[in-house]
């Protein structure tokens, strides 16, 4: 078991523990479990993202803090706050991770996960100067949700 597994369970079980809702102090928890707290954030943004039923609110500093909330949306509400959420710009892996935990969610089927994975790809950007897919790459992602809104 990683790493990020252990501070997964352990996060969800404090979840449990607390109704729903959970404060946390970032670098509490790196020291915890002798980590970086990059590693923190790596597995808040892929256990705890709103595609797997929960809200993160996050303050950085001295007195930061991470506000993790279990919530049960409707696919409908789910969608829009992907797509609130996706900014000016998305990488290639982030557009992976994003379609992936929707398919995983199954607020997306399988086949329009995999026709999105292929629109999003380097390659169908190859005639995009690269300095632009990222841009792209959000509204494209942006208007498949919408569509499926």
């Amino acid at each position: 078991m990683g790493i990020s597994d252990l501070i997964a369970g352990f996060i969800q079980e404090a979840l449990d523990e607390t109704d729903g809702v959970l404060e946390l102090q970032r670098s509490d928890l790196a020291q915890r479990f002798g980590c970086v707290p990059s590693q923190i954030n790596y597995v808040m943004s892929t256990r705890f993202s709103p595609e797997h039923g929960y809200i993160v609110e996050s303050r950085r500093g001295g007195g930061g803090y991470i506000r993790i909330t279990r919530v049960q949306m409707d696919r409908q509400t789910l969608l829009m706050h992907v797509i609130n959420s996706i900014g000016d710009k998305l990488d290639g892996p982030s557009a992976r991770a994003i379609v992936a935990n929707l398919r995983d969610s199954q607020a997306i089927a399988p086949q329009a996960a995999q026709a999105a994975l292929c629109a999003l790809s380097d390659s169908a950007l190859r005639s995009v100067p690269r300095e632009s897919r990222d841009t792209l790459r959000a509204d494209i992602l942006k208007q498949i949700l919408i569509h499926l809104v």
